[in-house]
């Protein structure tokens, strides 16, 4: 099976880079299962219902997100209707929607995705993110071999200490929310992992900010409001190729700007 997960797309310019490079990244790679991170495409913050059927009519699977999940509160009594839009399994009970779900790929082979927030530098009041991915895959159905985990924290450490807490029982643990794509990608017992797959928005940017919105944050101290970059546009992510028995073979970092600055 073969998995192509896109990171946080950021507000219009994550939409547009993902609509010029969807149907490229389609053909190169043949994915059975495309998973994007969707928490920042609406102007940076959230998701609505009109920024969530413009990503599907592109045909993209699955959808994760984090910490920015209910920023547009629109989405929220949308959210037990959306099967394929996830918010992290370790919320608190009766938050609405679902963390985790098994979806088909193309290749007719069933996969659970699951969506984790880490605790470390996060805020919020999430329950436990290994405890929690331990209960789903205790609950999972013994057939489902294939298993992806967006895990969206802050801490490096965080996210290395998840890949050694499911290294063997699942096919990739992915980390997002820094925007910041890093170069440790590896294989472990079987267990693709990849700190932070990056962002799908502005490369000459902060974080997908403008940098002129950013900067009185560091010089002055000052509350500014956030505004997202327009140039540059960049598609960052992975693609994970795993086995019958849901083990990854092969793992390899996406980056159209890095690509092109190769060229």
């Amino acid at each position: 099976m073969k998995i192509l997960f896109l990171g946080d797309i950021v507000g219009r310019s994550g939409r547009r880079a993902l609509t010029d490079n969807i149907q490229g990244l389609r053909e190169l790679y043949q994915p059975d299962l495309i998973i994007a991170n969707a928490e920042n495409s609406c102007s940076g913050f959230g998701i609505n219902h009109k920024v969530y059927r413009e990503l599907k009519f592109h045909q993209i699977d699955v959808f994760t997100s984090g910490n920015h999940i209910w920023d547009k509160k629109e989405i929220v009594p949308l959210m037990d209707s959306l099967d394929d839009l996830l918010r992290p399994a370790n919320y608190p009970p009766g938050v609405p929607g679902q963390g985790w779900r098994i979806f088909a790929g193309s290749c007719g082979t069933s996969i659970a995705v699951i969506n984790l927030i880490g605790r470390t530098f996060m805020g919020g009041s999430y329950d436990c993110p290994f405890r929690c991915a331990d209960s789903i895959l205790q609950r999972l159905d013994p057939h489902v071999n294939h298993v992806f985990v967006d895990f969206h924290a802050e801490a490096t450490s965080e996210k290395l200490a998840m890949l050694y807490h499911l290294a063997g029982r699942v096919t990739a643990v992915v980390g997002t929310h820094t925007h910041v794509q890093t170069a440790d990608e590896r294989i472990c017992h079987g267990t693709a992992y990849l700190t932070d797959a990056g962002m799908c928005g502005s490369f000459h940017s902060v974080i997908g900010m403008t940098h002129q919105s950013i900067l009185p944050r560091f010089l002055n101290s000052m509350p500014t409001k956030m505004e997202v970059s327009n140039h540059d546009t960049t598609i960052m992510g992975v693609v994970v190729d795993s086995n019958h028995l849901g083990q990854a073979t092969h793992i390899q970092r996406i980056n159209t700007i890095a690509s092109r600055l190769v060229k």
